[in-house]
């Protein structure tokens, strides 16, 4: 039982749950109903948090196929980034003008075999959703050395790596994300993130898309986001990340 309850410790709670059910698409009117959520949803998470391959999902959580399309399915049509922007809904009204957003990066080693994507994307998945981040142009361009397409790939010395760009709140919540070749400055993805800021009210009324402040490393100290953010109102606090 201790076994069975160690292995569980990562599964939704019933808050969670409460939580989180209204925000999942309806089952179909017509067809074959979809499987329980709460248990295919359990499923991903122990698959994400493991790294297993999804055949060797414990019989718990039921087919491993289904788990598989489910997540599939949800990440293509776009449902995941629905379900997390009706969960951040007004998470800027208790800082209201100080609401205050972080950017930074880090960078992710790619196994050696994880070039080669399909060239045509799959026929249920919007091309647009798959289409690479446009990054700022850097000061003085050099041979990026990425590889063609979606991959978000590129190649230095280390091998093959991926840069995820991120915009949390002050309370770790991701709000924008993008992810480029390994080898492309912190810098470059700042404008494109900001552009993707938007946070829905909890109410009637547009989304914000303009913080009361930034915080950033020294990576993003460039007179040009310094000058974007003076023409947004929008103060800056670089080098004020904790921990640098």
């Amino acid at each position: 039982m201790d076994e069975d309850n160690r292995l569980r410790r990562h599964d939704l709670t019933d808050a969670e749950w409460a939580r989180l059910e209204p925000l999942l698409p309806r089952q179909p009117r017509q067809g074959h109903r979809w499987n329980d959520h709460r248990v295919v949803i359990d499923g991903i998470f122990f698959r994400t948090r493991t790294g297993c391959p999804w055949r060797d999902l414990p019989d718990r959580f039921g087919n491993w196929k289904t788990v598989y399309n489910r997540h599939r399915r949800w990440s293509g049509d776009g449902t995941w980034e629905m379900i997390l922007d009706r969960l951040r809904a007004g998470c800027d009204e208790a800082e209201d003008v100080a609401w205050t957003v972080a950017a930074d990066a880090t960078v992710v080693r790619a196994h050696q075999h994880a070039a080669g994507a399909r060239r045509a994307p799959p026929a249920d998945i919007d091309p647009a959703r798959l289409a690479p981040a446009a990054l700022s142009t850097p000061a003085r361009p050099r041979d990026p050395g990425e590889l063609p397409g979606r991959e978000a790939l590129g190649r230095s010395r280390g091998g093959l790596t991926s840069k995820i760009h991120l915009l949390a709140d002050s309370r770790c919540r991701p709000l924008a994300r993008l992810t480029s070749a390994g080898q492309r400055h912190d810098s470059l993805a700042f404008l494109p993130l900001m552009g993707r800021l938007k946070v829905a009210r909890r109410g009637p009324g547009a989304p914000r898309h303009r913080p009361g402040r930034v915080l950033c490393d020294k990576a993003y100290s460039s007179s040009a986001i310094r000058a974007h953010l003076r023409s947004r109102r929008i103060k800056d606090d670089m080098h004020r990340l904790p921990g640098r």
